[in-house]
């Protein structure tokens, strides 16, 4: 599984958020000055934080973006499933009750659902306070 570069920047942002938490709201142009990230991507990465309610925006003069809850509140896991869409290493697992025709005796089912849930449980435990602390363990 890969993460695509929607999700490498959107957690880029969400990290750099997170360590303007409690300042005022911060501006695109201002997190791709310090992200060295294009504020095209990030036009395009915000719809999906919004729709998930993970960031806050306001507009005008003194607009742009925040977190919507504490660092310490916010997952990795929250962050990946927003720009990805999915964390699942094969589609017939997107839907639940698995809709597969062969999933009764997939002999791999087994296994791509323990790496989903290795997946699953070790980005849900970072948060991004986490992140900017220090505090990520290497899952190797």
């Amino acid at each position: 599984m890969k993460i695509s570069t929607r999700g490498r920047y959107a957690l880029q942002m969400m990290v750099d958020l997170a360590q303007h938490y409690g300042e005022n709201c911060i501006s695109l142009k201002d997190i791709c000055e310090r992200q060295h990230i294009s504020k095209k991507y990030l036009e395009q990465i915000i719809p999906f934080l919004n729709k998930d309610r993970l960031v806050l925006s306001n507009m005008g003069h003194c607009g742009g973006y925040r977190l919507s809850r504490p660092p310490e509140e916010i997952t990795v896991k929250d962050i990946f499933f927003s720009a990805e869409g999915s964390l699942t290493p094969i589609a017939c697992l997107d839907t639940s009750p698995n809709q597969c025709s062969e999933c009764n005796g997939c002999m791999m089912l087994p296994v791509y659902e323990g790496l989903y849930d290795a997946i699953s449980e070790y980005l849900d435990g970072i948060t991004l306070k986490d992140i900017i602390d220090g505090n990520v363990k290497n899952g190797r």
